[in-house]
Formats: structure tokens, sequence, C-alpha cells
């Protein structure tokens, strides 16, 4: 039986189409958070009523988006309560929702019931989520339906009994209708450390790396081998974020390994971490004007951050208040004074601080 011999085949440069270099990527890009929030249209007409300029479901959510701001926001809030004479017709349970909202929303809407006689019976808290500001002069309207979307609450609306409802808000110069929360120049601040809080959840979930670029020079035999690399990288990729990326060069010039891991993105992951948290979190306690020692930060230098107790005066003084002055209007609607408040004990450091203009 003669042999045959199969002569080589010649070396061709041109790779076929199955083998062909390869590069591609899998996982598209995940938000850390999908919100659009800052959109200041101007004010919506709804027929009866008017929409707030900006929205308040987004404010609300808002308030866990940051641990400095929702904590910023209870400090005020706690602060207020607790310095509240309480009386017969308001609870100080209803008193500090509507500081709540006050400070989240820029409004607060006071309701009161009446008995048949004229005379003030209690003072109950509308929520702001759910009010809305009518066209009409001194009119309001519930709208129990649908208070976090404008057009799901629309003709659900409920018209609130005339004059039962006072509106303290913060002023806007942009309009009169509703106020709004002075924090909002902060809001890209706050929502930037919560960004950075999931990237960083989502790194070290995915193995304390940021994806890599896994390079192949050497020549692949068999279309199976690649799809065998191809799946095996998709099934264990970590959560979005994290792309990596495979790419096949057959002949293709490296450090003399057919097969490398290029790590990316590692070392400048950790660092900028802590960067875009400390930075952010100096913008949202700037936007509030709270001392850093009165949440519980823990100063980065051995001078500390002074005295919490001073702190507490001047920001008493400063910011608790004037906001106690603007709650105190509400008694002018009421016809009684239903909020009334003490002055603290430790109110009088401030004074060790350097004076204080009231």
């Amino acid at each position: 039986m003669a042999e045959t011999t199969t002569p080589a085949a010649p070396q061709d440069s041109t790779l076929s189409p199955a083998l062909a270099p390869t590069a591609f990527t899998f996982g598209d890009p995940e938000p850390a958070l999908n919100q659009s929030l800052y959109d200041y249209m101007g004010i919506t007409r709804m027929s009866d009523y008017y929409e707030p300029p900006i929205s308040w479901p987004g404010l609300a959510k808002t308030l866990r988006s940051s641990a400095h701001h929702g904590s910023a926001i209870a400090l005020k809030r706690n602060m207020l309560a607790r310095l509240l004479k309480t009386t017969p017709l308001m609870s100080r349970q209803v008193f500090s929702g509507l500081v709540f909202d006050f400070l989240t929303f820029g409004n607060a809407f006071f309701g009161r019931t009446k008995s048949r006689l004229g005379s003030l019976l209690r003072v109950h808290h509308e929520m702001a989520m759910f009010t809305r500001v009518g066209v009409d002069p001194g009119t309001y309207w519930a709208l129990p339906d649908g208070g976090g979307d404008m057009l799901q609450g629309y003709g659900n609306a409920e018209k609130l009994p005339g004059g039962s409802v006072y509106q303290l808000a913060e002023p806007d110069p942009a309009q009169n209708i509703y106020g709004s929360p002075d924090y909002l120049s902060a809001l890209q601040s706050a929502w930037l450390n919560e960004s950075a809080t999931l990237f960083r959840r989502r790194y070290y979930v995915n193995g304390t790396h940021a994806g890599y670029i896994l390079y192949i020079t050497d020549p692949l035999h068999e279309q199976m081998d690649m799809e065998s690399l191809r799946q095996a990288m998709k099934d264990s990729k970590g959560p979005g974020n994290f792309r990596n990326l495979l790419l096949y060069a057959p002949g293709g010039k490296g450090d003399g390994k057919g097969l490398q891991l290029i790590h990316t993105a590692e070392a400048a992951a950790k660092d900028e971490f802590f960067k875009i948290k400390s930075v952010s979190r100096d913008d949202v306690l700037a936007a509030h004007r709270v001392p850093p020692q009165l949440i519980g930060l823990v100063p980065e230098t051995t001078g500390g951050f002074g005295s919490a107790k001073e702190a507490m005066g001047v920001f008493y003084e400063l910011e608790v208040v004037p906001m106690e002055q603007k709650f105190m209007e509400v008694n002018e609607f009421m016809g009684e004074e239903v909020i009334a408040f003490d002055r603290p004990s430790w109110a009088d450091l401030a004074a060790a601080a350097g004076p204080v203009i009231r």
C-alpha cells in the first residue's frame, strides 16, 4: 500500500472568519442612581391646582441617598420638636411631621378643625406630598390617589374646606406659589455620595476589582476554544458597572505570553471613593449649615472640630431660632397660640463662641 503524503498547507496571513481577531464586551453599564430630579421646569397648572416646580417624590427619595443629608434634616426636626411647648390643640407628633415636610419640601400645610361655634378644636397635619395649591387664591387640594404621580392624581383631587389650611413656605425667588428647600444646590453632591457608595458595594461584591482585559495572542485551533472562553467569562462576570473585555488577536504582540490578564482601574477605584465621599459630604453639610460634630462625624485631624456644646449654641441661635420664628407665624392664622418654644439651658453657650446677632 503506497504511502501518500499530504503537502503542508501554505501559511496564509488571512485568517478564516471563525478565527479572525475578536474583541467583544458584555454587560451594559448600570447607573448607580437612576433619577432625573433637578429638572426645574416651572409651575404646571392642572385644571384646578398647580403642580410643584420640582418632584416632591424625588426629594423624599433623596432623603435616603446620603447619610449626611438625612441626618442634617433629622437634627433640625428633633431640636424643634424637643423645644416645642405642647398644647391640647397640637401634639408633638403632628408638629414633628409638619417640620419634616417643611425641611424636606420647603412647604408645610397646617390644617385646622373648628367647632360649630367657631373655636379651634385641633391642628392637624396635611401631608405636603399629597397637597396642592389651588388656582383660586386660598384654596388647596388633596390628591389621595396619586400624590406622587402628576397624571395619576389628576382627576382624583378633592378640594379641602375653605379657610382650613395654612401654607408655610420657604421663599423661592423663581415663583411664589410653592416654597423650595434651601438645600437644592447640594442635591448633585448627595446623589454623587450615594453613587459612590453603590459603586463601592458592587466593587466589593465583584471581588474587589473593577474589571479586566483577557488578552490572547496564541492562535486557537478550534472555534470551540473561543466559545468556551467566552461562556466562562459571561458566567463569572460580576454585577453592573464592571465590564470585562476579551481580546483575541492571533499572532499579536504582547510580552511574550500567550495569555494575559490585565486589571484596569483597580488602584484608582479605591482612592477616588474616599475623595468623592469626603467632598460630597462637605457640600451637603455646607448646604444645611450643620456643624459636623452634631451629626456624629469623626474628625480626620488631631485638632478635632472643637467644642460640641459651643457649636450647639451657635447652631441654635443661627438656625433653630429663625425656624422657630417662621413656625410661630402660624399662630396668627389659628387665632391663638398653638406654637411656642422653650429656650434651652445650653442656648447661652453661644456667647462663649462670640457675639450672635438676633
